[in-house]
């Protein structure tokens, strides 16, 4: 038979695109919860008070989120931190609203609360330093995989 003989074939299926990993939100919230450090070393005074206190925290805080999506085995790192940025500010903003005086927003002439134009910057904030802490987990996943 010639190909003007042989029955048309039928289009082919197109492939599904292959599904990306889904985000695992039991890391989120768990890494999220680095957000009560703010306040358990301002009502324990272990890590001082001011700068030093917030260089601490912060430090601490990018160390593990870093050291756990990036050495880990976490799908979408860069994804991950972005939404453990904005659970951390979420955790950061329900504290200082319920408890005030527990998120260290009660100093010297201070409300205690704070006000409701900064709780969307400070969303975008800590959504960014999510952002930069998934970037170089990723680059650190990546530098793992590579020596493999």
């Amino acid at each position: 038979m010639t190909s003007q003989h042989l029955p048309p074939q039928p289009p082919p299926r197109p492939q599904p695109a292959p599904e990306a990993p889904a985000v695992p939100w039991t890391v989120v919230a768990g890494l999220s919860a680095l957000a009560l450090l703010w306040p358990l070393t301002g009502l324990t005074g272990v890590l001082g008070t001011g700068a030093p206190r917030a260089f601490a925290v912060i430090g601490i805080t990018a160390a593990v989120w870093i050291g756990a999506v990036g050495l880990g085995r976490v799908p979408r790192p860069v994804l991950t931190l972005t939404l453990t940025g904005l659970a951390y500010g979420l955790v950061g903003v329900a504290l200082g609203q319920l408890v005030p005086a527990l998120a260290g927003l009660g100093g010297p002439g201070g409300s205690g609360v704070e006000p409701a134009w900064t709780i969307v910057p400070a969303l975008l904030v800590d959504s960014f330093v999510g952002l930069l802490a998934g970037l170089v987990a990723a680059g650190v996943q990546r530098l793992r995989g590579a020596g493999r």
